[in-house]
């Protein structure tokens, strides 16, 4: 059962709002994550006050973790040594509320009304529950949460409770420090979730506290980072607290009052988190100095969230459910990177502890597209943070033989996270998505400084790597063996097309650079290896291969039953290497990113053959195959396909939104709309758009930062509109045509797209037993 969209009573569609009318029990951890609120340095999931009615609640902070040792059943020379683990901070969203006894909670009481909201346009988690006591008093509890923007470290909680008679209430406002209590996970045989650690990893720094006052300080034992604790409570009249307990693993301070009918009881509880080193001192003192009150914290959220819509938001017209859910893909993506300062994006933002709170390429394949076009400065800094890794990448590519930098395929600190090399080091093309973005941010943004403080080291020391680790073939043809590309179920392999397309433009776009620490030489060698790279090609079907090997591999039975899928969690990798399967897009991900390089018959020959075998395993796929749907013109699986997209975490269609939002996904999502149905393709000659709007649909709108201007876009049932809202006059093209957009808003006519039905897999030559129906294709 899909969770949002299948009970739109208890999950109303609401266009600024995630709402939740009832209380259900079952899908608790889901909703923490959905519910969740954050700003890319701090989060904090959505988990109830009370401790029974929490499924795996928790604080993180992007990039506080912890290392060990990674322990190899069978060593070899190269392979990844130091694991990482983003930990979870102690957490302050702790309360336990007894009225006359009895302790208040979803799972034990009776709740007369429940709603429960998460406010896009402020950045506000808001819960209100009618509670029917067994004294027989009518009670209401009112939590507000929210992170600052400003202060990226703080948070701010308010509780109010009130009572139509006079109640006996008995109130402990607590931290917890989850990373050390005991928790089952259900983590065991699946590699998309965090494990956790044998042994005590947060010890005491500093542990004082008095009269509901705290500062506290905890060090990551094997990795030296520390973190910093400041917790104030605050009340409009001075209540005494009963008693104040300080303990390295739950603190608390608790208070006993008489609540009478007329009054309410309103605590706000603000929380500040600072981070640092093995050296750091005064830590606990660090955060205190942060601290801002409540109605600063929430000041700044709706602040922050006002200007970010105001040049971010997309509206699809009249599409209400639609509206909504876009606009929480979007609001993730703000929650997962608007204040990570000079830092990677986890694969599951700040949201959960998913995929060990490592960075991947996702954030630079679709994310940084994202980021570029709507918070140029925080898409630098995602850039600025893989630089500052090229050290520890130099010392990488030494150990793998090659020259250059060689980035990890996972990381935190920058050292090689993946201890599975055949799906983790072997995807060598991080460092073509590295580079794909570093170009497009110098194409897009208009920033002049940051080719030579970091953008050109970044293109060189990638294309070095390549062109190590390639070689020229008797053929006189530039191979690359040995690699895993995007799809995880086919791996080492010779010639990934999507990584040798890649690698191309990596290449390429080094070896353009004018820039005194490249050789003519060497310029020579890349462009060669450029030109002569080898493309893997099917003449019989007259598609493009994936692989040297890939079409003499057995085809994976389609019978497989829905139960066994994801196949990773069901089936030995050895299984899946041999056959004919794809987990995400790959030839087709590469002909969106390459977009210049292929025919509109390659494109379409392509979807048609690699679309009825990809499972959808993976959640980066959906949103892939969407837009490459609308741009060979399949327009009905293009929509679905985005729907899927949309809809990852909100009906949780993976089964492990528990672990966190799929940030990546959210990112896919952003560029469905602009780069799928507004047809927006970029780093060409001009800013290049073919519009594929989904026949009914009224209307898509949005804008861009793009070269130094505010660009936006309106898109109707044929034509397509531009203003530039900032800066001067920019060139565009929409389809082939050139036209100057100016502060006047230009509308340009658009001619019908002819709609081809249904994606056809026997125009490929397909045997009919690989025509998988489409649910099975798009369902994960």
């Amino acid at each position: 059962m899909a969770l949002i969209t299948d009970d739109r009573t208890r999950f109303p569609e609401a266009p600024w709002k995630l709402l939740e009318t009832r209380h259900e029990p079952g899908d608790a951890g889901a909703l923490e994550t959905l519910f969740a609120v954050g700003n890319g340095h701090l989060g904090v999931r959505g988990a109830h006050w009370a401790e029974a009615d929490a499924e795996l609640p928790g604080t993180f902070i992007n990039g506080f973790h912890e290392t060990w040792g990674i322990k190899h059943a069978e060593n070899a020379y190269g392979f990844a040594r130091t694991g990482q683990r983003i930990l979870y901070v102690p957490d302050t969203t702790n309360f336990t509320i007894n009225i006359d006894g009895e302790a208040l909670s979803l799972a034990g009481s009776t709740v007369l009304q429940y709603t429960r909201a998460l406010d896009f346009s402020t950045g506000l988690y808001h819960c209100r529950i009618t509670w029917l006591c067994r004294s027989g008093a009518t009670v209401t509890t009112i939590e507000r949460r929210a992170v600052g923007f400003e202060s990226r470290g703080c948070l701010a909680i308010t509780l109010e409770i009130s009572a139509d008679r006079e109640v006996y209430a008995d109130i402990t406002s607590s931290i917890i420090n989850r990373q050390d209590k005991a928790v089952e996970d259900h983590s065991d045989h699946d590699p998309r979730r965090s494990g956790r650690h044998a042994g005590r990893v947060l010890l005491p720094v500093q542990l004082d506290g008095d009269q509901g006052s705290f500062r506290m300080a905890w060090q990551a034992a094997e990795s030296g980072q520390q973190v910093g604790l400041a917790v104030d409570h605050w009340f409009p009249t001075a209540i005494t607290p009963f008693e104040t307990v300080v303990d390295q693993d739950e603190s608390s301070v608790r208070y006993v009052l008489a609540l009478t009918p007329g009054t309410t009881f309103r605590m706000e509880k603000t929380v500040s988190y600072a981070v640092g080193g093995r050296d750091a001192v005064d830590l606990a003192e660090t955060a205190a100095a942060g601290m801002k009150n409540v109605d600063a914290i929430f000041g700044e959220a709706a602040t922050h969230f006002r200007n970010y819509w105001a040049t971010a938001d997309i509206t699809v017209a009249r599409r209400p459910a639609l509206q909504q859910a876009i606009r929480w893909n979007l609001f993730q993506l703000a929650q997962a990177t608007a204040r990570a300062g000079v830092a990677g994006i986890p694969a599951k933002g700040v949201s959960g502890s998913g995929y060990e709170g490592h960075y991947f390429w996702d954030q630079e394949v679709y994310l940084l597209p994202y980021l570029t076009y709507t918070n140029p400065d925080a898409a630098r800094q995602v850039l600025e943070s893989r630089h500052a890794m090229l050290p520890v990448a130099r010392a990488r590519a030494a150990e793998l033989n090659v020259d250059g930098a060689l980035f990890p395929w996972r990381t935190i600190n920058g050292l090689e996270a993946s201890a599975y090399y055949a799906a983790g080091t072997a995807q060598f093309h991080i460092a073509s998505a590295i580079a794909f973005a570093t170009n497009r941010y110098m194409w897009a943004s208009g920033d002049a400084s940051f080719q030579p403080s970091a953008g050109a080291e970044l293109l060189i020391e990638t294309a070095r790597m390549w062109a190590s680790l390639g070689f020229f073939g008797k053929d006189g043809q530039f191979h690359i063996h040995g690699v895993t590309g995007p799809d995880e179920y086919t791996a080492v392999v010779n010639d990934n097309l999507y990584t040798n397309v890649m690698a191309r433009f990596n290449l390429l776009a080094a070896a353009a650079l004018d820039d005194p620490r490249i050789s003519e030489e060497e310029r020579e060698v890349w462009t060669q290896a450029a030109v002569r790279m080898h493309v893997p090609y099917d003449e019989d079907l007259k598609v493009h291969a994936q692989d040297n090997d890939f079409m003499t591999l057995e085809p994976w039975d389609w019978t497989t039953p829905r139960a066994k899928y994801p196949l990773l969690l069901n089936f030995h990798p050895l299984v899946i290497y041999r056959h004919q399967v794809l987990k995400q897009a790959d030839t087709v991900l590469a002909m969106f990113l390459q977009w210049q390089d292929f025919t509109a018959e390659d494109k379409r020959r392509a979807f048609d053959f690699y679309d009825p075998i990809t499972t959808g395993d993976s959640t980066l796929s959906a949103c892939v195959q969407g837009i490459m749907a609308a741009e060979v013109g399949y327009g009905q699986a293009a929509l679905e396909h985005f729907t899927h997209a949309l809809y990852i975490d909100l009906d949780n269609t993976h089964g492990n939104t528990v672990d966190g939002v799929h940030i990546a996904s959210t990112g896919g999502v952003w560029s469905s709309l602009v780069s799928g149905f507004a047809g927006y393709r970029d780093q060409g000659a001009l800013p290049h758009f073919d519009p594929r709007l989904p026949a009914d649909w009224e209307g898509l709108s949005f804008r861009l930062n793009i070269q130094d201007r505010l660009l936006a876009v309106q898109l109707e049932q044929g034509a397509i509109s531009f203003t530039v809202e900032s800066g001067a006059p920019l060139a565009v093209s929409v389809r082939g045509q050139q036209h100057l957009v100016s502060s006047q808003t230009l509308r340009v006519g658009l001619e019908p797209i002819a709609d081809l039905g249904t994606p056809n897999p026997f125009s490929t030559g397909l045997p009919a037993h690989l025509a998988v129906p489409a649910t099975v294709a798009m369902a994960a």
